[in-house]
């Protein structure tokens, strides 16, 4: 049992929060190429911020294996380039007069059960051709509010696990001493 104490962990794919960042990636993406200007610096530091919120959830699933502080670190990153974006859409609407959905309002209620029932990115890029930009600003941040929330509860059993088996050194120290006394016995 070679990997007993070093579980391979991974699977990014298999994350709900991975795939809500896809979403709010290809959203997006979407968005800044049909609704902002080329030159606009806001293109490339919101596709930066999506990108980045999706990527550290890959990073942070695979360092997983060998690092809690990692995977830790690079989910908080995540949710930090997620809240960056997110401030990124309440400035579009707030700029020009546009309404940010309030999270009672019918049509934030709506959203939310449409994107929780929904976390493949395909479902988005279907529906993005013919709304307004004020709708897509609103679908990405009750996006990212799911993705932050499913985020919070990753970095919570991140901790959780690093709590009950330690880190690596720790689990190879106590792999390496039931290696012995079972040499021994």
């Amino acid at each position: 049992m070679p990997n007993a104490f070093l579980p391979q962990l991974g699977h990014y794919e298999e994350l709900i929060a991975y795939k809500k960042a896809e979403c709010i990636y290809d959203v997006t993406y979407f968005f800044v190429n049909h609704y902002l200007s080329r030159g606009d610096r806001t293109v490339d530091q919101m596709l930066q911020a999506a990108r980045s919120g999706k990527q550290n959830i890959v990073e942070g699933s695979a360092a997983a294996t060998a690092s809690r502080e990692t995977e830790i670190k690079l989910y908080n990153v995540a949710k930090a380039s997620l809240q960056e974006l997110l401030a990124d859409y309440a400035d579009y609407l707030r700029v020009r007069n546009l309404e940010l959905w309030h999270k009672e309002s019918p049509k934030a209620v709506q959203t939310r059960r449409v994107c929780r029932e929904h976390p493949d990115s395909a479902f988005y890029r279907e529906r993005m051709e013919g709304r307004s930009p004020g709708a897509i600003a609103n679908i990405a941040i009750v996006l990212i509010h799911q993705a932050d929330y499913l985020l919070a509860r990753l970095i919570d059993t991140a901790k959780k696990r690093f709590l009950e088996e330690g880190g690596i050194r720790e689990q190879m120290t106590r792999a390496r001493l039931e290696y012995r006394k079972g040499k021994r016995g």
